[in-house]
């Protein structure tokens, strides 16, 4: 079963296409290369956002979609949900 969504091989978040429950072992997929990749979510990450596929210290960029979609405001681990608490949009970084 695939957990996770990688869309471009400059992705350094998944994007969940289930529930992820804290330390659950995860398998993902990069559709730009069909790589399974492996993760394991260190909290619970909802139905359609982010994993962090690595750790994120602040000030780095976060690339979805092949895209940079933000700056770190809080450090990241891997397998950590990425969203509003610990990133600020690109838009208005």
């Amino acid at each position: 079963m695939i957990h996770f969504l990688v869309h471009d091989e400059a992705d350094t978040v998944g994007v969940a296409v289930t529930d992820l429950e804290a330390g659950s072992d995860c398998a993902g997929l990069n559709l730009t290369t069909n790589q399974t990749l492996r993760a394991k979510a260190t909290e619970n990450i909802p139905l359609g956002h982010k994993l962090a596929l690595k750790d994120f210290a602040v000030g780095d960029t976060v690339t979805k979609y092949g895209c940079a979609i933000g700056r770190v405001v809080q450090p990241i681990q891997r397998g950590q949900l990425v969203h509003v608490h610990n990133l600020k949009t690109q838009r208005w970084a």
